[in-house]
């Protein structure tokens, strides 16, 4: 699904004056506890994955009921808003790292129920990157427990890549040499996202937190026309040449590098099913060019605790967030959709179910290489383990993509393209 493939859940404003408290559930007379968990997999066989879970935890626990609320994708976070209204959040809800935060700011997430899982289930056992991107502002909790991610970086043919005598692109310079060498006629040299929406931003941001530009400093002031932004602006527009011409999004990245036009694209994880279906697992390689440092992008996607609930719904949703938790659960969560979706725990990486998984198998020590990337794992406004909530106003905006796609499809000047957008987000933050 390509909505899951960039963003799980995109950012929407709630009002500050929703109620911070949830409790979809009940407590009976006779002591037993029902709970709610809302989630977004509403295909039929990985409704059926959950179910199976849900069954083992009750079996485990027979006085906790919980009741699957799966939740079509594009109406998530407006279901979020209408039940934060009525006080009647699901006590567990799948949430995305940036709507987490969203929400963390109107006081809606029990962060010390979230945190008494982490350190239960032991946060060494989670991927550093993956936590980072679930962190508070303030760096000091989480907003959810890291349940799988995806992450983005540069696949590429090797075959094609070889033929002509190229390694795996490790530099700028390097990839900037294999997509002039492989662009002539209607052939380009890679597939890159140049239209002005959030997939450039993404895609970019992995460019510019290479070279050590970040939009927001450690005090969270806007740093976005600086050298360093500067420097890597014009290296996206400069490879953008070696591109499809228009603005590309997500379908026209993905069918480019599956139908042969180009030997390299910046995509996520999600590009490997297809691969996968191709019968070419062996043949794909995955880059993580550098030039100041590494950095890659990817996201979290995370089981959270709503505040406010009665101390037995709390309970019970801590016991139920804890046995999601378990090797044998998340590596079920991970595998329904294998190569996509990836694991945030070295628990699923090491347990046999995950990696006797024909899909896993197939991409060989690929798999495990990704799993790694979570490590390298930098994203605009997470500096210094503080996650900004201005970031989502700034994403928001706008302002971003639309700069991206002045300078690559518009070619527009480079530092005019920045002035113009550090002013206007300037105005958003005001």
């Amino acid at each position: 699904m390509i909505k899951k493939t960039f963003g799980l859940f995109g950012v929407l404003g709630l009002s500050a004056t929703l109620a911070a408290c949830g409790g979809g559930g009940e407590t009976s007379e006779d002591g037993s506890v029902s709970i709610e968990f809302m989630h977004s997999q509403v295909e039929q066989d990985r409704i059926t994955v959950i179910n199976d879970i849900i069954e083992k935890f009750e079996a485990a626990n027979p006085d906790i009921q919980v009741e699957p609320v799966p939740v079509e994708e594009d109406a998530y976070n407006t279901k979020i808003v209408t039940l934060a209204s009525a006080g009647e959040l699901p006590e567990v809800i799948e949430v995305g790292q940036d709507y987490a935060r969203v929400m963390d700011k109107d006081q809606l997430i029990d962060k010390e129920a979230v945190q008494t899982v982490i350190d239960g289930v032991g946060a060494d056992n989670f991927y550093e990157g993956a936590l980072k991107l679930l962190g508070t502002e303030d760096g000091s909790g989480y907003t959810g427990m890291p349940i799988h991610g995806w992450v983005q970086g540069i696949w590429y043919d090797k075959e094609k890549l070889e033929a002509e005598g190229f390694a795996e692109p490790e530099s700028w310079d390097d990839v900037l040499e294999v997509a002039k060498a492989f662009t002539e006629g209607k052939n380009y040299g890679i597939a890159i996202p140049t239209v002005e929406g959030g997939f450039s931003e993404q895609a970019f941001s992995q460019f510019a937190l290479s070279n050590n530009a970040n939009v927001l400093d450690a005090q969270g002031e806007l740093t976005l026309n600086t050298p360093e932004m500067q420097e890597a602006l014009q290296f996206y527009k400069d490879l953008s040449q070696y591109t499809m011409p228009g603005s590309n999004d997500v379908t026209e990245v993905n069918d480019a590098f599956m139908n042969g036009t180009v030997p390299m694209a910046i995509y996520s994880t999600y590009i490997l099913p297809g691969v996968f279906e191709q019968g070419n697992a062996e043949n794909i390689g995955f880059a993580i060019p550098a030039n100041k440092t590494q950095a890659v992008y990817g996201t979290a996607s995370a089981l959270t605790i709503a505040a406010g609930l009665e101390d037995a719904q709390k309970e019970a949703a801590q016991k139920f967030v804890t046995f999601m938790a378990e090797p044998e659960n998340m590596t079920d969560w991970v595998l329904m959709s294998p190569g996509g979706a990836q694991p945030v725990s070295n628990l699923v990486t090491e347990s046999e179910a995950y990696k006797s998984n024909e899909v896993v198998q197939a991409f060989g020590d690929l798999s495990t290489e990704i799993a790694n990337s979570f490590n390298e794992i930098q994203v605009f406004g997470l500096v210094d383990g503080k996650n900004f909530l201005k970031m989502g106003d700034i994403s928001s905006s706008g302002e971003i993509p639309k700069m991206i796609n002045g300078v690559t499809v518009g070619e527009q000047d480079v530092e005019e393209a920045l002035t113009t957008a550090e002013s206007n987000i300037q105005k958003v933050l005001q």
